[in-house]
């Protein structure tokens, strides 16, 4: 059984549903992401996203993208993000998922990634710009790997295309509660919870639901309904902020208990 299934069977059995985190890989550098990782799995994160940084993360809002950019400046690549994620496992064992763009995948070699990324003890991946058509590409090696391929859901999509997506789909699916980018809106609960409850309908998989969740209140709402929430651009704003501080770990390590509270 994958990490990712072991960790929403517990949650279950706890009656608590799912803090997914996203961290920007290497922002400020990745020896403070790998700080980060374990701060945020003792203040209570159940799975971590993390993200690859890219040069064009369309998908993404202002403030993941230009944490991106700064990732990139101070040099962090896939090979990197894949040796922080292994020193984690020496110490621990929180389901993580690999977030980002399918470009420095297919750059470092699809079937070489899916070895390396099974390897260093990744869990996940969720490649936004590989959609349910061109995801065979990938999965090929992933799914070979044993790796979970986190499916994305939308607004926008159909029923019949949310039945497919489903059909394949391992881990959890996302639920994007908004359309646009990331961070750049508030949800609407009401239209989330119709979405959700039609999804649930056609898949057993857990649904965790992202995209402009930064509230304790949001969460716990969504929480009603949902399996887990996505919190992103909240903490990488809050990483931002405090980047000189001495405090860091502390202050985000409060901010992601909070909403994992809410969710208890």
């Amino acid at each position: 059984m994958s990490r990712i299934k072991e960790k929403f069977n517990s949650l279950r059995e706890k009656m608590e549903k799912a803090l997914i985190v996203y961290l920007t890989a290497g922002d400020p550098s990745l020896r403070i992401t790998k700080e980060l990782i374990f701060a945020l799995e003792k203040a209570g994160a159940d799975i971590l996203e993390i993200g690859v940084p890219f040069s064009d993360p369309t998908a993404d809002g202002p403030v993941i993208q230009a944490a991106a950019q700064r990732s990139l400046k101070n040099g962090t690549t896939l090979r990197g993000v894949l040796q922080m994620v292994e020193e984690v496992r020496q110490l621990s064992q929180i389901p993580i998922v690999l977030f980002g763009y399918f470009n420095p995948i297919f750059a470092y070699g699809t079937e070489q990634f899916a070895a390396a990324a099974k390897n260093a003890g990744v869990d996940g991946v969720l490649v936004v710009d590989l959609p349910y058509e061109e995801a065979p590409e990938l999965r090929v090696y992933t799914d070979k790997a044993g790796i979970d391929f986190i499916s994305l859901i939308a607004p926008t999509s159909g029923t019949e295309r949310t039945r497919r997506i489903a059909a394949d789909a391992t881990g959890f699916l996302y639920y994007i509660s908004i359309t646009g980018i990331t961070g750049t809106a508030a949800p609407q609960i009401s239209e989330i919870k119709t979405a959700v409850d039609k999804i649930r309908k056609i898949t057993g998989l857990p649904i965790a639901v992202g995209f402009g969740i930064s509230k304790p209140q949001q969460a716990r709402e969504i929480g009603q309904f949902a399996d887990g929430v996505v919190i992103g651009s909240a903490v990488v704003k809050l990483i931002d902020e405090n980047k000189n501080n001495p405090d860091l770990l502390k202050v985000v390590s409060g901010y992601v208990g909070g909403i994992k509270q809410a969710l208890r």
